[in-house]
């Protein structure tokens, strides 16, 4: 026998009513705006215009100057600002326009192409810097803005999400640029160096790139890899990294080599050529010699050998393990601070 169980009116409006009611889509789409005006509003004072002139030779060897622009924005209250690498690189003149359109002469502190990071300074009063954000503290999915000048149109303001994290870029220099963000907000020419900002109005990332023809698949500079560089530049004008002067590339090692010599990689850097007179050199690796380890740390790429060449290296006797032939040996080698030459 089957059991109906029945449930009056007043007992059906009750449980109805005890139901949450779904927040409907205008209130959604309203707070989603709001959050967008909130930050444009907190951060759009920050952000400021770069126009970039640079010098161009002609036919008849008379100097013009070649005129780009970008975006970047205050980072503290005397008028250091952070931008792109490839927004200010080579420039023989940078005028800035503010928020509030105040326009002026800024001077180049330091730049670093292989973050494609560099700060600029321009003196100014009433300045209004933007507030740093953690960038270990995103997540896959948070709404993002970015702000900038594409084309040359001041303050425009996209949204997007975090498409992703820890995303690998390579450089102009060549190095390989890591924990880099992915974001569907649009960006396009002009927006180099802008900030992207998360909901709560700071900054977590430096827009640096975009991937043509494709839509939605733009790149930022984490703000916390952005910190490090900056403190550098500011202080120094530069930043510090090891050089040993290698011309490698990569490639996999033998399974028996591997095997024998206990190799905790297989794969390693193949030394093509060492410049004359470079550490690399002066300690003795020759052609054909595969590099697998610096120190105690593996190396598995020419990425892995420039990561571990970092400013603290520099001057300090280390050891590469080298697979020469069959044998593997160790190199004592002493890197020297790198002139670009990667």
């Amino acid at each position: 026998m089957s059991h109906l169980t029945l449930i009056s009116n007043e007992n059906f409006e009750t449980t109805a009513a005890s139901v949450p009611h779904s927040v409907s889509d205008d209130a959604l789409l309203d707070a989603y705006s709001q959050a967008v005006i909130r930050v444009a509003e907190q951060v759009g004072p920050s952000v400021v215009n770069i126009e970039v002139y640079q010098p161009q030779r002609r036919r008849h060897a008379v100097a013009s100057e070649a005129q780009g622009n970008g975006s970047g924005f205050l980072i503290t209250p005397d008028g250091y600002i952070l931008t792109n690498s490839h927004v200010v690189h080579g420039a023989s003149r940078i005028e800035v326009t503010l928020a509030d359109g105040r326009k002026g002469t800024a001077e180049l502190i330091g730049d670093d192409p292989d973050t494609d990071l560099a700060v600029i300074r321009i003196h100014a009063a009433n300045l209004v810097p933007a507030k740093l954000g953690d960038s270990q503290a995103i997540r896959v999915g948070q709404l993002v803005v970015a702000i900038g000048n594409p084309y040359g149109f001041q303050a425009t303001v996209t949204a997007g999400v975090v498409s992703a994290l820890g995303r690998s870029l390579r450089a102009r220099s060549g190095r390989l640029l890591n924990d880099v963000i992915q974001t569907d907000a649009a960006l396009n020419p002009g927006n180099s160096g802008g900030p992207l900002v998360a909901s709560n109005g700071e900054v977590i990332g430096v827009n640096t790139a975009i991937i043509l023809p494709a839509q939605g698949i733009c790149f930022a500079t984490a703000i916390n890899t952005a910190k490090f560089v900056t403190a550098a530049l500011i202080m120094e004008g530069r930043i510090r990294r090891g050089y040993i002067g290698v011309s490698g590339q990569n490639v996999p090692l033998h399974r028996r080599l591997v095997r024998y010599h206990d190799l905790p990689v297989e794969t390693g850097v193949l030394v093509l050529s060492t410049e004359l007179g470079s550490p690399a050199n002066q300690a003795g690796l020759i052609q054909g010699d595969v590099i697998v380890g610096l120190d105690d740390e593996p190396i598995a790429s020419i990425d892995d050998l420039h990561r571990r060449l970092t400013g603290e290296r520099v001057g300090l006797r280390s050891t590469l393990i080298v697979i020469r032939g069959t044998e593997k040996l160790q190199v004592t080698i002493t890197p020297e601070e790198s002139r670009s030459k990667g």
